[in-house]
């Protein structure tokens, strides 16, 4: 359980992107609270979906192509946030670090937590048994935070590396592009 957590949580994806952003732009404190709520959004979804939620969207196949669309949406919104940057780090009055809440809503639109969601919970709590599927979640839960809060530790060490606007503004308009192509990849899919 803790291997495929650990596989799944801290690959590349939409979510650590964002973090990664957030601890060069913001430190170590704000990207905390987002990745919190990036954990917590995603362990809720694993939940749910172990308990049955999946089989909710199977007969109503339009949300998950609703879903789908709004995690592209949701990409693209926060691959605007960092592209339109000034490059000042966390001393910026007009620019607020994603939240908590962000952090768990960019969960339940990333595409790469359904699937390792539904990949695990078919792995080991296939059936659904609520002390499997709680099991998995309190271990899925742990990994998570650390893993993530891994990749808010290495944009932290960013931080002092990028050292002026015109650095800061490329590394988030680098960010924002693989964010881009995120989003590009979930059209194509």
């Amino acid at each position: 359980m803790a291997a495929f957590a650990l596989a799944a949580s801290i690959t590349p994806g939409p979510v650590n992107l964002v973090t990664l952003s957030t601890g060069a732009r913001f430190g170590l404190r704000a990207a905390l609270r987002y990745v919190t709520g990036a954990t917590v959004g995603f362990t809720l979804l694993l939940v749910l979906l172990g308990l049955g939620l999946y089989e909710v969207l199977e007969h109503w196949p339009f949300l998950t192509e609703a879903l789908r669309l709004a995690g592209v949406a949701f990409i693209l919104f926060m691959a605007w946030r960092l592209a339109v940057g000034d490059g000042t780090l966390s001393d910026a009055k007009t620019d607020i670090a994603p939240t908590f809440l962000q952090g768990a809503t960019l969960q339940w639109l990333n595409p790469k937590a359904w699937l390792a969601s539904v990949a695990g919970m078919g792995a080991f709590a296939a059936n659904g048994e609520p002390e499997r599927v709680w099991r998995f979640a309190a271990v899925y839960f742990g990994v998570c935070l650390g893993s993530m809060a891994c990749w808010a530790w290495a944009g932290t060490v960013l931080r002092g590396a990028l050292g002026n606007p015109s650095r800061v503004r490329l590394f988030n308009r680098g960010m924002a592009a693989l964010l881009l192509g995120c989003a590009i990849s979930l059209l194509l899919s």
